[in-house]
This record gives structure tokens, sequence and C-alpha cells, in this order.
């Protein structure tokens, strides 16, 4: 398949979110991220969208080190190793260490255009069964109690069948009480994007009470042994998410009972084929998945819908319609959601088109490459 990429272009666009969404990391209200097309010598195209973010609180890469992964190292690996399958790219860019993100955006413009060629869904191709999946909402930190119950109620009456809120200490447990007073039977599951330590384990503990249906990532990321402990001291389970950037993570979490649940990002595990491994292993010890969200476009949120038609995401994933963040987003049909579910599409790759017109609106550069010349062609777009 390699030989058949004649070009690849990336596409640097700034989308505005309709509403800003904080964490206990901060707010995000603008996201910049990539657009990444491969061309085939019979002029059929694959999409891919990079999730970084332009400062690295979430993981080390930024919008500028995907850009720059993808133009010096793997773009260039790409056209120059040997490789028939999407799947053999993992070995291709096991020459670069890490930049997960980078390689999930390369990798998955390529399964679009394979499941293009191959004439098929892309769902179908990654070994999907479902036909429609379940979906909820995540929801930042809000202002006040009455905005954040206002906008439960809007999702909820929406049709999202789980609510995630985002914690933090000193926006946790009183907030809780007073969503649990309103909505007494809703599924709620919590993110505290590793805002909490051991120290707080007492604190923790009184999350017990509100029945939640998982609390994600509540300790350092990098910190397997002490999610174990904390483990064992609540019943609340425990999922994990940025702690989680490779199957050998997932197998060791789920070896020292760091969690219940892992939360699969595809591009922070670093690509789809490495995904459905997770997937696989997940499967095999009976611990539950779901697909998380990034604030993707629709581009990257179309491989989401395909990953999580697979048998083990059994819980709702962050994906929503597109209209849940954007006013328009950059592809038709646009995603939309009914009563809690999305359908999988059943066209060809992720069954969605870019809209030109839009993406132009919000792009700002576009570099491509060519497996006939050496150096990138960079185009500068005003927005």
């Amino acid at each position: 398949m390699r030989d058949s990429i004649k070009e690849v272009h990336l596409h640097r666009l700034q989308m505005e979110l309709k509403h800003p969404f904080e964490t206990s990391f901060g707010t995000i209200q603008e996201k910049e991220f990539f657009i990444i097309e491969v061309v085939d010598q019979n002029g059929r195209k694959g999409y891919g969208e990079s999730v970084a973010f332009t400062t690295p609180w979430y993981t080390e890469e930024t919008v500028e080190t995907t850009k720059y992964m993808l133009e010096q190292f793997l773009i260039p690996l790409m056209f120059r190793r040997e490789w028939q399958h999407p799947k053999e790219l993992v070995d291709v860019f096991g020459a670069v260490q890490k930049n997960n993100m980078a390689k999930a955006a390369l990798e998955g413009a390529v399964w679009d255009l394979y499941a293009k060629k191959e004439q098929k869904p892309l769902s179908d191709i990654l070994g999907g069964k479902r036909k429609r999946i379940e979906v909820g909402v995540s929801i930042g930190i809000q202002p006040s109690l009455e905005k954040l119950i206002q906008i439960i109620k809007k999702n909820v009456s929406a049709g999202y069948k789980r609510v995630k809120l985002k914690v933090k200490p000193g926006w946790d447990v009183e907030m809780l009480k007073e969503v649990r007073k309103a909505f007494p039977i809703l599924p709620i599951m919590v993110d505290a994007n590793s805002a909490y330590t051991l120290e707080d384990i007492e604190l923790i503990k009184q999350f017990d009470q509100f029945n939640l249906m998982m609390i994600e990532q509540p300790l350092r990321q990098d910190d397997l042994v002490d999610h174990a402990i904390l483990q064992k001291e609540i019943r609340t389970p425990i999922c994990l998410d940025e702690g989680i950037t490779s199957f050998t993570d997932a197998k060791a979490a789920i070896e020292l009972g760091s969690c219940q649940v892992i939360n699969v990002k595809i591009g922070r595990v670093g690509g789809i084929t490495e995904a459905i491994r997770i997937h696989d292993l997940c499967q095999k010890h009976n611990i539950a998945v779901w697909c998380g969200g990034m604030l993707e476009a629709g581009i990257g949120r179309a491989h989401n819908i395909a990953l999580a038609s697979l048998p083990q995401f059994t819980l709702p994933g962050d994906i929503s319609a597109s209209t849940r963040y954007w006013e328009t987003d950059i592809i038709e049909p646009e995603i939309t959601m009914d009563q809690g579910y999305i359908d999988v599409s059943d066209g060809e790759g992720i069954g969605y088109d870019l809209k030109w017109d839009v993406l132009d609106t919000y792009r700002i550069e576009t570099v491509s490459f060519s497996n006939t010349y050496k150096n990138p062609i960079r185009q500068f777009h005003k927005k």
C-alpha cells in the first residue's frame, strides 16, 4: 500500500468552540489542529485528525510538536519504509519514540484510505459489530452550580445516556451533592485529570456515596501503583485515561488492579492499531472500555465512532453530535445524535466527506508532501 500513496497534505485549522471547556488544568476556547489528507495514485483520499492541544497540559505533545514530527520524521518514514497494511505502520513509526498523537493522526488517514480502497466501512474493517453506539456528554467546570445543573438538564433532555463531570479540589463533593439532588438516577461519572493525590484519600472516599459509574484518572497519570492502592480503598470504579498510553500500560494496570475501566483514546495510545490491541486485552480480562474524546472536529469524531463499534466498548463514549461543540463542523453529513445514540456509518471509510468551503474558513496553512519530491510545499491561507 505504501507505493500507492502519492501525496500527503497537512491542513492546519483553528476552530472556536461554541462554549469554553474548563478542566482542572485550565480553559479551552479555541482548538488548533491538523487534518491529514493522504491521496493515492487513483485519487482516493483518506483523512485523519490530530488531537494534541496548543499547550502540553494533557500529554507532552502539542500542535507544534505534532507538526514537527509529521514533517521531519513520520511522513518521510511512511514514504521510505516498506509496508502493505495500515497496522504495519506501528513498526514503521517504531523508529520514533512516543509522539503518539502525531502517529495516530497519520495512521488514521491511512486506515480511512485503506477502507475506501477495500470499499468497506472503516468500522467493518476494524471488526466493529454495532450499528449504533451509545454516547454520553462531557461537561467542563462551570462558574456556578446553577449553570451546571442547567447544562445537565439540557443534555439529558437531548437524550445523552450519561454525563461526565470535571472535578477538582473545591469543585467535587458539594457539587456532586447538589447534582445528585437534582438528578438522583442519572448515570454520572467524574473526571479529575490527575487533580488529586493519595493524601486526598478520605476526600475521595466520599465520592462513593454518589453511586458514580466511575472516577476517571484521579491521581498522577504515571502512577499505576497509587491507583491500585486507591482502588482497594474505594467502591467507585477507577477509570484510567492519561495513565494508559499503550498496550503495555494497559496490561500493567490490569495486573496491578489499578482500575476497573479504561478510557481508550486513539490519539493518546498512538493510533487505531494499538487501540484495538488494548480493546482485545480488556475483552479478555473483562475490563470495561469506552471511547474518550479530545474535543475533535468531524474527522476525528468519525474515527471514534468506527472504533466504538467494537464489542467491548460497553459504556457510552464521549463522542457527541457535531453541534455539541461546533457552530459548523467540517464534515458532511454532520454527526447527529438521536436519544443517546449515533448511527455507525455504512459508507466507505469513515463515511463522511470534508466540506472544503467550511474547512477553508478555518484553515491557516497547508503543507504538502509527495513521494516524487524532497521538500514540502507550504501554502498559507488568510482566515
